[in-house]
């Protein structure tokens, strides 16, 4: 476990941005690093270093490499930190941010977009408004006499999946077999059509839900104690579970609306943060943040090189995710560690 505060923030901001730059200079086009330096250098202040720069430095850096490269930093920061935070509300580190059934509901949305109606911007509305309709499903489902039992919220949350998973195949049933290929690859998930746009209109809703969720770190910590404890130390305990579940799925809802579901690092990276820096939410959640972005850039790295030809980095996650989450299921026994 590391022992420091500073250290441990620190130590994971210099490994983002190491892993930004790094991921900036890797692609079939190849640039100079001092020179890439100076040319981001001036962008950020201009006049910085004066000079001529390529044309393809515009295009592949700030058009195609830039957008990219921060929009897997957003999506991993989003779906780590609200992975972590449901971990912590439900006691169980074998949670993730799909479990109320976000990542169907976004996926059936997104599956009626691409078969109905025109234009990307559609489907990360439509995608963003059925996640969040499906997690305020499982939520309704689980709320009983003015209470919402762990149990039951996760239970509601198979329900809702099993549902829209139902409605997926049904629209993949009735639509074109060219608009199934677009449906199968979206649920793969990907970064390969990242734009500027997308960081605009996700990016601000992602920060301001993991910013708050940061602040709310304390009240997580009290909450993880169980309902009892909470209530005795004088905290609304439903209030204060209805807003964690309101930011986490929030969070989590635009990285999918933008990203398509990208699986697992809402399990795997909270948890080992969590076995470097300890339980404490004040701490766990930011740094969940960093490793999540740093975590799904070295992902998206690998779909884009690791053949000659791109895959989708949800492909990449589940690789990886899948023995992992089979090591905890085998140590923690479905049970909190």
């Amino acid at each position: 476990m590391f022992k420091s505060k500073i250290f441990n923030f620190v130590f994971f901001s210099l490994l983002l941005v190491i892993v930004f730059f790094f991921s900036l200079f890797l692609g079939t086009y190849d640039f100079q690093p001092l020179l890439l330096a100076k040319f981001l250098c001036n962008k950020i202040i201009p006049g910085a270093f004066p000079g001529n720069w390529p044309d393809s430095y515009e295009t592949v850096i700030l058009n195609i490499r830039l957008p990219r490269v921060l929009l897997a930093m957003l999506v991993g920061a989003a779906l780590s930190t609200a992975g972590a935070s449901f971990q912590g509300l439900f006691k169980n580190p074998l949670v993730e941010p799909y479990t109320l059934g976000l990542s169907t509901g976004a996926g059936f949305g997104a599956a009626l977009a691409l078969a109905f109606l025109p234009g990307k911007l559609s489907v990360s509305l439509v995608a963003f408004t059925f996640g969040l309709l499906a997690a305020f499903l499982a939520y309704s489902l689980a709320r009983q006499k003015g209470e919402t039992p762990v149990v039951s919220l996760v239970l509601a949350g198979v329900i809702v999946s099993a549902l829209f998973s139902a409605l997926i195949s049904l629209v993949q049933y009735v639509v074109d077999p060219l608009k199934v290929q677009g449906i199968v690859f979206w649920l793969m998930g990907g970064l390969n059509l990242a734009t500027w746009k997308d960081i605009q209109t996700a990016g601000p809703f992602i920060m301001f839900s993991i910013l708050l969720l940061i602040l709310l770190g304390w009240r997580l910590n009290i909450l993880s104690l169980g309902d009892a404890e909470a209530k005795s130390l004088g905290l609304d305990v439903e209030k204060n579970k209805g807003l964690i579940v309101v930011l986490a799925t929030l969070a989590a809802s635009c990285a999918v609306a933008v990203s398509g579901v990208i699986g697992w690092i809402g399990l795997m990276v909270p948890h080992i943060v969590r076995m470097l820096v300890g339980p404490d939410h004040t701490q766990l959640l930011p740094l969940s943040a960093l490793a999540g972005a740093a975590f799904l850039l070295l992902a998206d790295d690998m779909a884009r090189t690791i053949f000659t030809y791109e895959i989708p980095v949800g492909v990449i996650t589940t690789l990886l995710g899948a023995p992992f989450f089979a090591y905890l299921l085998k140590k923690a026994k479905g049970g909190w560690m």
